[in-house]
């Protein structure tokens, strides 16, 4: 059962604790959420799976642009899913469930989600340039030419290094989902600012540390399944993953 705790600083949502077992409640949710809603959210992870395949077309090629290409993903990911948690807002309000109506996510918080937008690019913009930094100065694999990058060419690293670098992109992964994972249910449900929005997912995390570790491998798992199916899978997975998040927002925030 869920209890509340005391909001910290001054008018901040509260923040319930859950049950270690929640994510899977969500999952569950998020699975009952595209049964119901149907083609509106299939569409909303076609276009997800494509965007994940053009990253990954582009990153293909060497070692310095899958930087990039994660960085892209991670960037617009959770701001992609403002559509199919607006799905699920109206869902739960008995509200209209076509794909037109799932777009006016972007009439709900324009600017809370354009900040939002702004803040996970300088986070990726970051983490790219430090990648650019860490091949070149400590591994000696300079960034790719034109030519490297039309026609591939991808750098050999030791086991090391490729460890050390994605270790790397594992830091900005967690940075982005604990700023993230309610984030956008809440700048949608509550009209809240950007920062109100991140400060929250940081709150949620910290208060239910063990929870969000599981939510986050439940997470990694369910998208490794999506790209092991060549992004067929993420047909499914984004929405299912996308609906989730509301449910965990609700469960979370008070």
């Amino acid at each position: 059962m869920n209890t509340s705790i005391a909001a910290s600083p001054a008018a901040a949502p509260p923040i319930r604790h859950v049950e270690i077992r929640r994510p899977f409640v969500w999952l569950q949710q998020g699975w009952q959420d595209l049964k119901a809603i149907g083609s509106p959210a299939l569409a909303h992870g076609a276009l997800i799976a494509l965007l994940g395949g053009i990253l990954l077309m582009l990153g293909s090629s060497h070692l310095y642009l899958v930087a990039a290409a994660v960085s892209g993903y991670l960037l617009v990911g959770p701001v992609m899913t403002s559509g199919l948690c607006e799905l699920a807002r109206r869902r739960a309000a008995h509200e209209a469930l076509g794909f037109d109506d799932s777009l006016r996510a972007l009439e709900r918080n324009p600017d809370g989600l354009l900040h939002f937008g702004v803040l996970l690019a300088v986070i990726a913009f970051v983490w790219f340039a430090l990648s650019a930094l860490l091949l070149q100065v400590v591994f000696s694999a300079s960034a790719p030419s034109l030519a490297v990058t039309l026609w591939g060419g991808a750098s050999h690293m030791s086991g090391a290094q490729w460890a050390t670098y994605i270790g790397c992109g594992f830091v900005l992964a967690l940075t982005v989902f604990a700023m993230s994972v309610v984030a956008v249910p809440m700048l949608l449900d509550r009209h809240a600012s950007a920062s109100e929005a991140v400060r929250t997912s940081a709150r949620a995390v910290a208060h239910n540390l063990p929870v969000m570790l599981v939510w986050a491998a439940l997470i990694v798992t369910v998208n490794v399944l999506g790209f092991a199916t060549l992004l067929l899978g993420m047909v499914i997975v984004a929405p299912v993953l996308g609906f989730a998040t509301w449910h965990a927002y609700r469960d979370l925030i008070g």
